[in-house]
């Protein structure tokens, strides 16, 4: 037996096949769109190039007209000049690269755990106010650090912790980003039958976080870890921190640059110190960021 085709069913196989084709792109666009993404990339860039580049341009350099993008006669002299220039504040440069990293690598880790108890409390416990606080959590966001900084500064004297380390900590504490990414990543990454197959086996609210949902959330936390590091690296609380020895890298970088043209080496040696921490946290979390942003909900 012999089957034939009809000719009005091969006209329609043809047309889904043109169709296809006509929306598919050609390797001269996948060039072009490579092209493209690529200089975008290389152009996003380019602060950081010329920031590591202008910290190694020696001083007839930096003062040369027109300037020049790249560095001839490359020296470290700009960083061995950092704690010179900083010996008139009587507090060595170690002691504000101490506190940046203490403050940051401590205020990180307790950002992450406090939002992940309170993500993973909102997202599967079932009590009478959880929607109330979540819309709170969501209202929290839409205010910036300005609109907030008198009250937030009457708060912290009412808590008598200006000018203490404190005043670093628990304002980051309260960042309400955290507890809202977090939510709602494990509404999807957790199912309610491996939290209830735990709680059969006899596991207790403890065991149950840090053994299941933890390593479960592990590309949101990660993700957690590059933005609060991020943020609180860069935190210079200047109306709050007056003690020389309390302050960080970022509140004496300005003092730095007062110096003008003939300290902008110096200046950008010390932009490079500040952008190292952050650049070795983002190379161990990128890998889980899109991913953890893109089941948050959010669109890159």
């Amino acid at each position: 037996m012999t089957f034939k085709i009809k000719k009005p069913q091969f006209a329609m196989f043809k047309k889904k096949s043109t169709f296809a084709r006509r929306f598919t792109r050609s390797k001269i666009g996948n060039f072009f769109y490579c092209t493209f993404l690529i200089a975008g990339g290389l152009f996003s860039v380019l602060p950081l190039i010329y920031s590591v580049v202008t910290s190694f341009k020696p001083i007839d350099e930096l003062l040369i007209f027109p300037p020049r993008f790249f560095v001839q006669r490359p020296t470290i002299a700009n960083y061995l000049a950092l704690p010179d220039l900083l010996s008139n504040l009587q507090v060595p440069l170690s002691r504000y690269i101490a506190n940046s990293l203490l403050i940051s690598i401590i205020t990180t880790f307790l950002y992450i755990i406090i939002s992940s108890m309170a993500a993973f409390v909102l997202a599967k416990a079932k009590f009478k106010a959880k929607n109330a606080i979540f819309w709170t959590i969501q209202m929290a966001l839409m205010f910036n650090a300005y609109t907030l900084s008198i009250p937030s500064y009457l708060i912290y004297a009412k808590l008598n912790i200006i000018d203490t380390y404190w005043v670093y900590l628990l304002p980051s504490l309260a960042d309400t980003m955290g507890v809202f990414l977090m939510k709602q990543y494990m509404e999807d990454a957790l199912p309610d039958a491996l939290l209830e197959a735990a709680k059969i086996d006899g596991a207790g609210y403890t065991r149950v976080f840090w053994s299941i949902v933890m390593p479960t959330v592990k590309p949101m936390w990660l993700t957690l870890m590059l933005f609060g590091f991020r943020s609180i690296w860069s935190m210079a609380p200047s109306t709050t921190i007056f003690t020389e020895q309390l302050k960080t890298l970022p509140m004496v970088t300005p003092q730095i640059a007062a110096g003008g043209t003939a300290r902008a080496g110096s200046s950008m040696a010390m932009t490079v110190i500040m952008m190292i921490p952050p650049i070795l946290v983002y190379m161990v979390s990128q890998s889980n960021v899109m991913q953890a942003m893109t089941s948050a909900g959010i669109k890159e």
